[in-house]
């Protein structure tokens, strides 16, 4: 018996091995095959793709709703009445899935450059199941709970759309190489045509994004305006317990050069500060007025709210994740903080020559002070001896009985009706301060002040579109933003966008052409030339394929019915063999 020269030689590969083992749990060689993926597979792998995406924007929407985090937690607190850090265990799912499926994304991207067929394991394809379902019911609850939060992404993209777009642009770039692959095979059909259609599609609207961004950090750096000034929102409630006068005094020394606060009048006619419309979470109410817990602030005496501690509950819950960071000087501080007053917090201010900007909760109905709950207020100011000039007042109500404060509005309102109502501030959030509406109040001489900003790339946005004020949690953070995160003429910017986009077309159109030019090469084998030049020349994945199916191909067609195969996985090669005898 002879045997005549083996067409395939089996070696060992150890990288496909890996790929198509955690991908498919196909680890031997004969597992694996070449054929056309079946459509239940590219069912499945189209669920794979749409979990990323779907994964993509759900972390792309956690990390920039940083600056929102503690206003998430306060939400679900007041829907719970508990006080938990809701954004860990949120965190932690995330980075697991987003890990797990961009793994399995990338493996099935090696599969199809290899030319294996997807056959996603039955444990990943659970997982993936898993890892949707989970991400789905995530963004149904935000839109339930945190509705407004959605607006975070447009106001992002002002910072980030000008690096996403290169990063997409890069992304799409480089998965034209598959792309090419699949095209440009001899055998065409109209899916082949879908795809290339699909695929250039994409590209021209990424080389066309651009005109659609709005970047107000794309601007002339003589037209950069001063270095917007710093509210201490609550004073500094990542550093101290909030509406207190260690919070209040932090501010000021991280640059603070406002005070913000919310004000409650007590059941006795006293201002205090408090946030919540109950005394349960910042205070040990529940110890010392445990059948009143549930109560309405406003409706305690001051002398029963000063026997309340106002800062066990900050080193306790830690809402901020800073409380690890304080020394023992501070933590022993803070254990010891009671609930400010009104005249305790314009005090400070006074001495600080700081203004001060107050959110008037006005008292119920049946509250014994709902009707001098003004008279209240105005008097604190007189005893705290602080300028009525000084402090601006919200809501925008009772106008008549207001003399000599700033009266601010928390809503959107047009010029004219600004004009009629003699209001001269805003004080907006973020998501309505658009870089439009903010540059024409600028120019009718309406001071704009936006609240929360606590990122340095929200601050550094609003600071090229000019607001002249901000009100936020984390001052300490905003105080090392000395210049925008990043400052661009609009001629850098074109040049870069043009330049991207000429760079990826010229690539692109290099991954066709030599697509193309492999592609013709390994049709213009036929059987005599692969048998010749099996010795001579290092075997390619392309001619292995082809000699497998050439030898396939005939054993199924029964050219020759004497002929067989053999394959000795155990020695690692496969055989010719011809009837045996020479």
């Amino acid at each position: 018996m002879v045997k005549h020269q083996p067409l395939q030689v089996y070696e060992k590969q150890f990288f496909l091995s890996f790929v198509t083992g955690i991908y498919g749990c196909r680890w031997k060689r004969y597992q694996r095959s070449q054929d056309s993926t079946s459509k239940w597979e590219c069912l499945w792998f189209t669920i794979l793709c749409c979990s990323f995406f779907l994964l993509l924007f759900w972390t792309y929407f956690w990390f920039v709703a940083q600056n929102d985090f503690n206003d998430f937690n306060w939400s679900v607190y007041n829907r719970s009445g508990e006080w938990t850090d809701e954004t860990i265990p949120i965190a932690a799912s995330t980075s697991v899935g987003i890990s797990y499926i961009t793994f399995l994304v990338i493996l099935a991207l090696f599969h199809i450059s290899l030319g294996q067929q997807l056959n996603l394991y039955w444990v990943h394809k659970i997982g993936v199941l898993a890892t949707l379902a989970t991400t789905i019911s995530g963004v149904v609850s935000v839109d339930d709970i945190w509705g407004d939060e959605w607006e975070i992404l447009f106001i992002s993209l002002q910072a980030t759309a000008p690096f996403l777009h290169i990063g997409a642009l890069a992304t799409v770039t480089a998965v034209g190489w598959l792309v090419a692959g699949y095209v440009v095979r001899k055998e065409r059909s109209h899916f082949q045509m879908m795809v290339l259609v699909v695929y250039m599609v994409i590209l021209v609207a990424l080389y066309l994004a651009p005109l659609l961004f709005t970047c107000p950090c794309v601007m002339d750096r003589n037209s950069l305006k001063a270095r917007p000034e710093i509210v201490g929102r609550r004073g500094a409630p990542m550093l101290a317990p909030e509406n207190t006068v260690l919070s209040f005094n932090r501010a000021l020394q991280q640059g603070a050069t406002s005070l913000q606060a919310d004000v409650t009048i007590s059941v006795d006619g006293v201002p205090f500060l408090m946030r919540d419309h109950t005394l349960r979470r910042t205070t040990d109410v529940r110890k010392i007025f445990p059948s009143r817990q549930y109560e309405d602030a406003s409706f305690f005496n001051w002398t029963e709210i000063r026997t309340l501690n106002a800062g066990q509950w900050f080193l306790k819950s830690d809402p901020f994740w800073t409380a690890g960071t304080l020394t023992a000087k501070d933590r022993a501080r803070i254990e010891n903080q009671t609930v400010c007053s009104l005249v305790d917090m314009l005090r400070l201010a006074a001495r600080a020559n700081a203004s001060a900007l107050l959110n008037i909760r006005k008292p119920p109905a049946q509250h014994p002070r709902a009707r001098s709950w003004f008279m209240d207020t105005l008097w604190a100011v007189q005893k705290a001896g602080f300028p009525t000039k000084r402090v601006t007042w919200s809501p925008d109500s009772d106008r008549g009985r207001v003399r000599g404060f700033q009266q601010t509005a928390q809503e959107k309102l047009s010029v004219q009706e600004m004009r009629q109502r003699g209001i001269t501030s805003l004080t907006l959030h973020y998501s309505k301060a658009n870089h439009k509406d903010i540059q024409e109040y600028l120019a009718n001489n309406v001071s704009v002040t936006v609240y929360p900003v606590n990122e340095a790339w929200l601050y550094s946005t609003l600071w090229c579109s000019g607001v002249p004020s901000v009100s936020s949690d984390a001052p300490q953070v905003l105080r090392k933003v000395p210049y925008p995160i990043w400052l661009m003429s609009q001629t850098a910017y074109y040049f870069i966008w043009i330049a991207s986009d000429l760079l990826s077309l010229a690539v692109v159109l290099v991954i066709f052409s030599f697509q193309k030019w492999k592609m013709s090469g390994i049709q213009s084998c036929n059987p005599e030339q692969i048998v010749l030049n099996v010795v001579g020349r290092p075997q390619t994945r392309e001619v292995n394929i082809m000699k497998e199916k050439l030898i396939f191909s005939e054993l199924s067609n029964g050219r020759s019915s004497s002929e067989e195969i053999s394959l000795h996985p155990e020695n690692g090669y496969a055989s010719y063999m011809h009837g045996g005898l020479l």
